[in-house]
């Protein structure tokens, strides 16, 4: 997680937040693993420990990672499957409007786009 750009636009908790989702997301942590301890994570990312104990909590009130007292945090059974829903209907909700103004605005289509994409697949 070291070598990280921190954003002017957003909070660096919920950028942390967004690294953790990743992970969890993209098979690094599954069911039952234990996340990196918050003073590994502010150590490592130079920031304080609260900072990162935020990012965590968040993904503890969305009960896709749990404290066990004493031992850490841990990633909880179907955390992947929660996470993936809640990222697909914020992207919904909050990216796709702005991205599909920005399409219509270049006037762009969907065939277009879709063989762009290809392209860089295949690369």
């Amino acid at each position: 997680m070291a070598d990280i750009q921190w954003r002017e636009d957003q909070p660096i908790y919920i950028q942390i937040r967004e690294r953790l989702v990743s992970m969890i997301l993209d098979g690094r942590l599954s069911p039952g693993d234990a996340l990196p301890s918050v003073r590994s994570i502010a150590t490592d990312l130079q920031v304080n420990p609260l900072t990162a104990m935020k990012a965590y909590q968040s993904l503890v009130d969305e009960a896709v990672v749990e404290k066990r007292r004493g031992r850490g945090m841990f990633c909880l059974e179907g955390a992947r499957e929660k996470l993936l829903n809640m990222e697909r209907q914020r992207f919904l909700e909050q990216e796709w409007p702005h991205i599909r103004q920005r399409i219509e605005n270049l006037g762009l289509n969907v065939k277009e786009l879709m063989e762009t994409g290809k392209g860089d697949k295949d690369q």
